[in-house]
């Protein structure tokens, strides 16, 4: 076969309207590189935001999504990295994204071999939220035993990650969440603490009534907006932000003061840089801390739904639903 399915998008915009499933030539693998016969990869909200034209350093179309998935090594294009992987099942981590297509062709340092028991479903989103979650919580705010951590969006694959992250490490959360009836959602993890925020709440005011004893010196914001913007005067002296989302798409807001009189700091967290900046073993590590994590079900992803790529138009419209349960998966192929 000399054609394959891909979704490809021409032009950016909103994801339901421009992109379209297409038959495309099968791509060949160059030296160092590999081709894999894609499974499943899930729909992420980065995945939305490159087809929208907003994600960091968005790809020029014609483009195909995909950031992450899973799939079988099926041809090597040479080279001893591409031979070792060849014929195994691997986590695909396609940077420039490209994995929503039957097959794809990545330098073969992306194709990580996973281990035979951990499930089709968790591989697909073996690396994103879960990389996310440790080197954030244990590299770059490194929370110690004992802390508070406040979360926004806490309700989210990654957000339920944390949570779980402060179980066995020892770390206390405060989940922040915007939908009364996310707190349910929530409950069977055993969160710490959960409060709900909506337009017009005071944050720092709810945090005073439920947490009166606590300083909060740690605090990881995905949402943006009025909601992020708060977050700087609920930290207490030496407190430290990290941003890694937009998903309310507005800028923070706040006096320089909140900065300057207590040595507050903000800064932003992106793993495909972060990624760029460490060595092979620091990446070994990281990918062994994550399938130890999945094993002991603290970095899995909860699956709302599988579809097949020819119901991309469901998958779409699931994934951007609110409220979802869990991630929503495009379905390629399956192990024969």
């Amino acid at each position: 076969m000399n054609t394959m399915r891909a979704l490809v998008f021409d032009r950016f915009g909103e994801p339901s309207d421009v992109l379209k499933l297409r038959e495309v030539p099968v791509p060949r693998p160059g030296p160092g590189q590999v081709r894999v016969r894609m499974i499943a990869s899930p729909i992420n909200p980065s995945d939305l935001l490159l087809i929208r034209g907003v994600y960091g350093r968005p790809a020029g179309p014609p483009a195909v999504p995909g950031f992450e998935g899973v799939g079988v090594v099926e041809e090597s294009g040479g080279g001893f990295l591409a031979w070792r992987v060849l014929g195994k099942r691997v986590a695909v981590l396609n940077g420039q994204g490209g994995n929503w297509q039957e097959q794809v062709v990545i330098p073969a340092r992306q194709a990580i071999p996973v281990p035979d028991d951990l499930p089709e479903e968790q591989v697909a989103s073996f690396f994103v939220n879960p990389a996310t979650a440790l080197v954030i919580v244990t590299r770059v705010l490194r929370v110690p035993r004992g802390e508070w951590l406040l979360q926004t969006a806490a309700n989210s694959s990654l957000g339920k990650m944390i949570i779980r992250l402060g179980h066995t490490l020892g770390f206390r959360t405060i989940n922040v969440v915007r939908r009364p009836e996310a707190r349910e959602e929530l409950a069977e993890l055993k969160p710490d603490k959960i409060l709900v925020w909506q337009e017009g709440y005071d944050l720092a005011q709810l945090l005073r009534q439920h947490i009166p004893e606590g300083t909060v010196r740690y605090a990881v914001d995905a949402v943006g907006g009025p909601l992020g913007s708060q977050i700087i005067s609920c930290l207490g002296p030496d407190g430290r932000l990290v941003v890694y989302g937009t998903l309310s798409d507005q800028p923070l807001l706040f006096s320089p003061r909140e900065l300057m009189v207590n040595n507050r700091r903000v800064e932003g967290f992106w793993l495909a840089e972060w990624v760029k900046r460490q060595g092979p073993l620091t990446m070994l590590r990281l990918f062994r801390q994550i399938v130890r994590g999945l094993r002991q079900g603290v970095l899995t992803t909860k699956v709302a739904a599988q579809y097949p790529i020819e119901r991309y138009h469901d998958a779409l419209a699931h994934a951007e639903t609110p409220g979802r349960s869990g991630k929503i998966l495009l379905r390629f192929t399956r192990i024969p």
